[in-house]
């Protein structure tokens, strides 16, 4: 398992996100530079961050400001929930915008932002400022240094966990892309990989997420934030799989992480291809483990409905053109994945209490992916080593796949492979090619199979391609 960190990080900056109500005029641009002061631009210079136009005078009042209008709120209606006047969102969101900025992220964190904030997401009460608060969090974390100064505040780790259980869709995106930011920092990885291990929470409401949302920005990033910590923590990652979060009423089953990934991947196969090819990536994560292997194998686990689902992809999605090429050219990565979770559930399958064997699409498919794969070998000579090693990943586990499949393959189902042109002399020999000389017994029992319905073909593979 890759538990590789870039140092950078994988996230970008953010912009502050739209205003739920009418939108203020600014929240596109960057905040204007303070107004003149009377002594002169040496006073200015001095006020301004870093090579920015932006004024540190004004972003410290804006700090203030802030810190006394929730402190005056906690004051008068603690229980109340606290309105933001369209003139303090909007100069917060400026805040935002500025700590995109390495140089106004240091002046943040100069001002003990994480401390200031956290004592707002604490008193607030105001979906809308603890989404702007969590925000301006993630954008200071975007820079190494800056991350580690914030990553250390023990308080704000325990609160951004328990944020994760927030009902507010554009509190728990922004948490979560903190959270992704912060384990993509080398520095301090480990120390938030040790909280999430302690935090039983996390599980459970991330399970929750990822089963109930319809947000897709919200179930792309919680996503993204699963396999970074299965990625990152294999231990962590086979915990969770036999984890059961949360007990169901009236006697149903309990959730567990595999059934609530395959409800996400559902819900994102419409909107976000680039969302199910995440959740894709997790799947196969969890195969790559014995706790992984048992839960889809499991009678009343999963794995049935997995497998449904990511036949579907494969063969609806994926492969739904004749133009293999182009297949090949955006979604070599998604094939391996959906391979690999397919080779590993056709496995698995003797033990859901019935087989349900392969369908002639999905065979049909692997012939093609095989066919393709030989016609394009002597071409990839001038590509980059990282596409050849995708290619090379490909053939591998399609070569696996098939040698699963054609051991298992009927007589009838070689015969419907045929009458539906699935299975032709040059897919045939290109199967055939895969293999040997690996996968001997699969391709003898391929043979058998043909020379019962088709003995030309059958021959074909013999003359051509001798054991």
């Amino acid at each position: 398992m890759d538990s590789s960190v870039d140092g950078a990080g994988q996230e970008e900056p953010k912009r502050s996100s739209p205003q739920t109500g009418p939108q203020s005029p600014g929240l596109d641009r960057n905040p204007s530079p303070p107004p003149d002061k009377a002594d002169g631009e040496e006073e200015e210079d001095l006020d301004a961050i870093g090579d920015t136009v932006y004024s540190k005078h004004w972003l410290f009042s804006t700090l203030t400001r802030l810190i006394n209008m929730v402190a005056k709120h906690s004051e008068e209606n603690s229980e109340g929930q606290m309105q933001l006047s369209e003139d303090d969102e909007e100069d917060l969101c400026k805040v935002w915008d500025m700590a995109m900025d390495k140089d106004v992220a240091s002046v943040l964190q100069e001002f003990k932002v994480a401390d200031i904030l956290l004592g707002v997401i604490a008193k607030s009460r105001c979906p809308r400022l603890t989404e702007i608060c969590v925000g301006i969090l993630g954008n200071v974390a975007c820079f190494p240094d800056t991350c580690v100064t914030l990553s250390q505040n023990e308080d704000l780790g325990a609160v951004l966990l328990l944020l994760l259980g927030d009902a507010d869709p554009p509190t728990l995106l922004e948490t979560s892309r903190l959270l992704l930011m912060c384990l993509s920092q080398r520095d301090v990885c480990s120390l938030w990989l040790q909280r999430i291990r302690q935090q039983t929470s996390v599980c459970s409401n991330l399970c929750f997420i990822m089963c109930s949302s319809t947000n897709t920005d919200l179930l792309e990033k919680v996503g993204e934030l699963v396999d970074k910590l299965f990625d990152l923590d294999e231990e962590l990652m086979k915990s969770w799989i036999t984890f059961h979060p949360r007990q169901e009423e009236d006697g149903e089953r309990q959730l567990d992480v595999t059934s609530c990934l395959l409800e996400a991947a559902k819900q994102l196969r419409s909107e976000s291809p680039a969302g199910v090819e995440v959740y894709l990536h997790i799947l196969q994560l969890l195969t790559t483990v014995k706790e992984g292997l048992q839960a889809f194998a499991a009678p009343d686990g999963p794995g049935k409905s997995v497998w449904d689902f990511v036949c579907d992809v494969v063969c609806e999605d994926v492969c739904q053109t004749n133009d293999l090429s182009v297949v090949f050219h955006e979604w070599k990565s998604v094939l391996v994945q959906t391979f690999s979770v397919l080779q590993a559930l056709y496995r698995c399958q003797d033990q859901w209490g019935s087989r349900s064997d392969a369908s002639l699409p999905l065979i049909g498919t692997v012939f093609q992916v095989c066919q393709y794969h030989s016609e394009c070998k002597d071409e990839a000579t001038n590509k980059d080593d990282a596409e050849d090693e995708q290619l090379q990943a490909l053939d591998e586990i399609t070569a696996e796949f098939l040698a699963d499949l054609c051991s298992q393959m009927s007589k009838d189902t070689a015969a419907d492979l045929i009458k539906n042109g699935y299975l032709t002399e040059k897919t045939c020999l290109a199967a055939a090619s895969c293999l040997l000389p690996n996968f001997k017994t699969s391709f003898q029992h391929l043979q058998e199979a043909l020379s019962e319905v088709d003995p030309h073909l059958a021959d074909v593979m013999r003359t051509r391609l001798p054991v």
